[in-house]
């Protein structure tokens, strides 16, 4: 590998600053499984119209991760971090005029710029974890990291359930049905305080990265077992490993968006909305946990085999899900949260594997991948709207197919 003035104890400072940005991202992210089914009362939504907020906000992946690819290669990993957070505080601050003017177009705006913001940390993060420290260990540095991504989408569906679906019913206790526009306004106004908070949280960890003293790296160009002609897209396990986080990011979010939802089913919990967001908090958990068991274990065991008996153990809960009911659906759902844990970070890293000095470029690809997000929870909508929300189910199942085959055989180079 090739660094600068980096040594060992600056590589693991710069790990540890690294771990408070994939905590925020994967907060802001997982806030969105609260948004929907928030925002689908306030305007009164169906299914597919509610998925629009995962559609704008995973949307920005796939429209900003290029132009973000190439903006790190001319600002450094660290000036892309800077300013990603800055725009991610941005879009924060646009949840105020889209609550006061109850527009959902101005939400789902607001949702795009602070998802651009996010696109940009994540191209220059993600690599960043991936060459500060041996290529052997990248996918178990990467897992690491994404543990505490795991951490904030855990806390987040306690901190919605509290400062937004609990402040919703609070102030709206004592407003008599009669006073519709009342009632809606005080729905849409609950976003505004912990929007803000998030963005003050973004521009300070702005102004600390700014002033931080990382180490300088550039992408792995002793270590290329890969030939660098060409550009990353001549690279079949990058473009399959594209693939596997297309569909895998959209099987997250598409069984995330859902579970507020899915738990209030009569058949399965019939939880109120407040209730149920602490529970999805159990899906995000077993992510968390497995992410911190992975980093670990994936020291000696192949990421490849790792990521298939996951994506199999995720297919079978799925299939559980969807033909039971009551606590064995429930739980199932839940649990598919630990199996979820491993997979980003290791098709991520599998995919980046002897890249050499395209590691950047195929950064934004996978990036670019990341709009599974955008697409697949509107089918999944789709999918509820037409045969019911148990059944809509069925879609990640295929997801998790193709990674399977992925662990076994598509991540390997040619």
């Amino acid at each position: 590998m090739a660094a600068g003035s980096g040594t060992t104890a600056s590589y693991r400072f710069a790990l540890v600053a690294l771990t408070s940005l994939f905590f925020m991202w994967g907060f802001i992210t997982c806030l969105n499984d609260i948004l929907v089914p928030h925002l689908k009362n306030v305007f009164s939504l169906n299914y597919t119209q509610s998925m629009l907020i995962q559609f704008c906000f995973f949307g920005a992946y796939f429209l900003v991760s290029l132009p973000a690819g190439a903006i790190v290669r001319r600002i450094s990993y660290k000036g892309g971090i800077v300013l990603g957070l800055v725009i991610a505080a941005i879009g924060c601050s646009l949840f105020v005029p889209a609550a006061t003017y109850r527009a959902y177009p101005l939400f789902l705006g607001a949702l795009f710029v602070l998802a651009s913001g996010i696109t940009l940390l994540q191209v220059a993060a993600n690599p960043y974890v991936t060459v500060l420290g041996p290529p052997d260990t990248a996918a178990s540095r990467l897992t690491m990291t994404q543990a505490f991504n795991a951490l904030g989408t855990t806390l987040a569906p306690m901190f919605g359930a509290l400062l937004i679906l609990g402040a919703t019913a609070a102030a709206v206790a004592d407003i008599s049905l009669a006073q519709a526009d009342a009632l809606k306004a005080a729905e849409a106004a609950a976003v505004k305080a912990p929007y803000l908070g998030l963005a003050a949280a973004f521009l300070l960890l702005a102004a600390l990265f700014a002033i931080l003293k990382l180490p300088q790296v550039s992408d792995y160009d002793e270590v290329a077992p890969i030939t660098e002609s060409g550009s990353a897209w001549s690279h079949r396990h990058l473009v399959l490993g594209a693939v596997g986080i297309f569909l895998y990011v959209g099987a997250e979010v598409s069984i995330g968006s859902f579970l507020v939802n899915f738990l209030g089913e009569p058949g399965i919990a019939g939880m109120p909305e407040a209730d149920a967001a602490h529970y999805v908090a159990y899906f995000w958990g077993g992510a968390m946990l497995g992410r911190f068991i992975g980093s670990a274990a994936m020291r000696y065991i192949d990421g490849g085999k790792a990521l298939a008996f996951n994506a199999v153990a995720a297919m079978l809960l799925l299939l559980v899900t969807v033909f039971t009911s009551g606590n064995v659906a429930m739980w199932a759902v839940l649990a598919i949260g630990l199996f979820n844990s491993i997979m980003f970070p290791t098709i991520f890293s599998l995919a980046l594997y002897g890249l050499g000095r395209f590691t950047s470029q195929g950064s934004g690809i996978l990036c670019l991948a990341i709009v599974g997000g955008a697409l697949l929870p509107v089918v999944q909508g789709a999918l509820a709207d037409a045969v019911g929300i148990q059944h809509a189910f069925l879609m990640p199942v295929l997801c998790y197919a193709y990674i399977a085959f992925y662990g076994l055989k598509g991540h390997r180079p040619t």
